[in-house]
């Protein structure tokens, strides 16, 4: 297994410990790998990944997996989530409702927002 994180391609780092002497020995940064298990809203599953803590608390932070893949740009996309984000893509595209549809869901919400209900 790779150490690197299969969203983002997080990997290991290489540097230096310095001492109070400031005597330099070699050492290495390796991410914190955690495997995890996400649900995809868009494909209706589950999908089994190995990320960083840090790309968990993102995708926290963008409101699930599927906000996460579709906010990032592709050059910022390790190969596994490239993959992934063109299937979400397809099944998006795939169960996109019309634009009537959208628009009556827009207008929708627009009312219930300006009308708050005591």
């Amino acid at each position: 297994m790779s150490k690197a994180c299969s969203l983002t391609g997080k990997r290991v780092m290489r540097g230096n410990n310095v001492s109070h002497a400031h005597n330099k020995t070699r050492r290495s940064f390796e991410p914190n790998l955690q495997s995890t298990r996400l649900y995809s809203n868009i494909l209706q599953r589950h999908i089994r990944l190995r990320i960083a803590a840090s790309t968990l608390r993102t995708i926290d932070k963008k409101g699930g997996l599927d906000e996460f893949l579709l906010g990032y740009r592709n050059a910022k996309l390790a190969e596994q989530a490239k993959k992934l984000k063109r299937t979400v893509l397809k099944s998006l595209a795939k169960n996109k409702p019309s634009d009537k549809d959208a628009s009556s869901l827009v207008s929708s919400s627009l009312v219930s927002q300006s009308n708050p209900t005591p």
